[in-house]
């Protein structure tokens, strides 16, 4: 059974953004969109079946620790992952008393995303693996479930963090963009292993692709780069 996910954010684009990528997360799937904290509270009434909740700090009606005071009063035991810009060391600390079991800083790609997703199902699939009455192994494991690093920082396999950084590296030097035949030369792999890393990064928001016109025949995909670094 899928997860079922309740994003609260108040900016449109973001709330658009966050809702698009809860669908491209195997076994999760979308609840709803809140845009302000009574808005919330109102679908959360709606739809008990909610598993998580994405939860902005900065709401127009209030700040997200009250709304999830409030869900905690009314007995909601939803888990929460904070997913937002507050930086502020005591609103993490009251977060984590408060019951949040991850937190995501913005601005963040959509590996990162995906990585506090699926941290957060195994710490669920572990939890309905564990027996009635645990051992100390079996709370150790399920707190290691949300401590161990996002599977969503890692590479697909058959990628290396060194190549990647290699394609990068290319990618930077020229401004203009270049192809998949010319991050193969420029970094010694071959075209399609080139392109794997391309489209790896544009579709981690990393690269723009846009056509290359200029020689014969149909003219061919170029890269540019406008994202972070990886790793």
């Amino acid at each position: 059974m899928n997860v079922r996910v309740l994003v609260v954010e108040d900016e449109e684009v973001a709330a658009e953004a966050h809702a698009t990528y809860v669908g491209r997360v195997r076994g999760f799937e979308l609840a709803g969109v809140a845009r302000s904290a009574g808005e919330a509270v109102r679908l959360l009434a709606r739809d008990e079946a909610v598993d998580l909740v994405l939860l902005d700090m900065h709401l127009p009606d209030g700040h997200g620790l009250g709304l999830l005071q409030r869900l905690r009063a009314e007995g909601r035991q939803v888990d929460v992952i904070a997913v937002t810009s507050a930086r502020d060391t005591e609103v993490v600390r009251r977060a984590v008393s408060q019951g949040v079991v991850l937190y995501l800083l913005k601005p963040f790609t959509f590996a990162a995303f995906r990585g506090k997703l699926e941290q957060y199902a195994e710490f669920r699939a572990q939890l309905e693996r564990s027996p009635a009455d645990v051992v100390q192994d079996d709370v150790d494991q399920l707190f290691g479930a949300l401590r161990a690093r996002p599977t969503g920082d890692t590479l697909p396999k058959g990628m290396s963090l060194d190549s990647l950084r290699a394609v990068v590296v290319a990618l930077r030097a020229r401004p203009e963009g270049l192809s998949a035949g010319e991050a193969a030369e420029d970094v010694g792999v071959s075209r399609v292993t080139a392109r794997r890393y391309l489209e790896h990064l544009a579709d981690e928001g990393r690269v723009t692709r846009a056509p290359r016109y200029g020689g014969a025949g149909r003219p061919e995909v170029g890269y540019v780069w406008t994202g972070a670094d990886p790793g």
